[in-house]
């Protein structure tokens, strides 16, 4: 682990060039010797992985300032931070997280930094538990991200919800490839009316389920249509109201993709009320394979998201980065994979009327 730069060990006289103006710290070391935080740990914890000419420089200058490290400064403790957890996707994610924590001997705390709370509150909150590294399942700000680096707090994104900077460590899933299989399925069965509920449009990896469904149908050729497309929230009220909208359309879709489980769940309840049968009336795939969606009737076919998976490869990352090591890849995406269950056939060659 990057040892956190706050921490006193030597103190200069304020004045002299080129002289730290207050405590030495590892950060203030490491920009001395131009290397990086992680590289300086290395030096300091004897490890690997640090040429000859660098470790010379970096204990040149440890030895300068008397630079030792501070006791207790490594914390075996991860942080996996949450901005919402009351998801059901949060269980799946901790299972992940605690399978790998627990193989390598560290212990897990669990934070939800709520949409309302002040963000740098927050993060000095966290930043002072000094924690060996940081799971955010959540986009980091520019603000948060800087505050962790500068204490030497190694960070992982897991799914973000933008595109992050080149140098952000993060995993996510093949969200584009997923909305491609969901609406090839429905094209090899047979469907040339298809719509889809999309979720946020500010958000990466619903843009890419969206373009993934719309290169599969250019790649069918088969038209395009806007009007087919509905944008509603990732909720089955959300999916309820959007499928509603599209069924009782004169000329009604005879499948839908919808971007995430719930919003499926909710074309369930909205195809009940009109008196459809899925998936004699109606094809449905959701996106994200819930436990839940195999029990539902009848079973959701849908696009399965290694959730457990995507959150054993982040913890694996986010630990080797407080190690000091440097990865091969700091940006990771798992493969998606669509999951065939009872909601999708071929469609009707006579539609039930609304």
């Amino acid at each position: 682990m990057a040892d956190n730069g706050s921490d006193v060990s030597t103190e200069h006289a304020p004045g002299t060039p080129d002289e730290p103006q207050g405590p030495v710290t590892i950060a203030y070391i490491a920009e001395t010797a131009g290397v990086s935080i992680p590289t300086v740990s290395k030096v300091l914890n004897g490890r690997t992985g640090v040429s000859s000419d660098t470790r010379a420089r970096v204990e040149e200058l440890i030895n300068r300032y008397g630079y030792k490290k501070p006791p207790g400064s490594r914390n075996t403790t991860m942080e996996l931070v949450f901005r919402e957890l009351k998801s059901l996707w949060a269980v799946e994610i901790i299972r992940g997280v605690e399978r790998v924590a627990s193989k390598n001997r560290v212990g897990v705390m669990v934070s939800e930094f709520g949409l309302h709370d002040a963000p740098t509150r927050t993060v000095e909150d966290m930043v002072g538990r000094r924690p060996h590294c940081v799971l955010s399942v959540a986009q980091l700000s520019d603000d948060e991200r800087e505050q962790l680096s500068a204490k030497g707090i190694p960070f992982v994104v897991f799914d973000p919800t933008e595109e992050p900077p080149d140098d952000v460590p993060f995993v996510g899933a093949t969200n584009w490839r997923g909305g491609q299989s969901a609406t090839r399925h429905l094209i090899d069965l047979g469907h040339r009316h298809i719509a889809m509920i999309g979720g946020p449009r500010d958000v990466s990896c619903f843009r890419a389920r969206q373009a993934g469904y719309t290169s599969a149908l250019e790649a069918a050729d088969l038209p395009t249509d806007p009007g087919l497309v509905l944008h509603a929230p990732l909720t089955s009220e959300g999916g309820s109201e959007a499928a509603r909208e599209l069924l009782m359309r004169s000329e009604r879709p005879t499948a839908i993709f919808a971007s995430n489980d719930l919003q499926a769940l909710g074309v369930y309840q909205a195809a009940r009320e009109l008196g459809l049968t899925i998936p004699d009336d109606l094809s449905v795939v959701g996106f994200d394979d819930l436990p839940v969606v195999a029990w539902v009737d009848p079973p959701l076919t849908t696009v399965h998201q290694p959730l457990t998976e995507m959150a054993a490869a982040a913890t694996e990352l986010a630990l080797s980065l407080g190690r000091g090591e440097r990865p091969a890849q700091i940006g990771v995406e798992i493969a998606t994979t669509l999951t065939v269950r009872g909601s999708t056939a071929a469609p009707a060659k006579k539609r039930k009327k609304v």
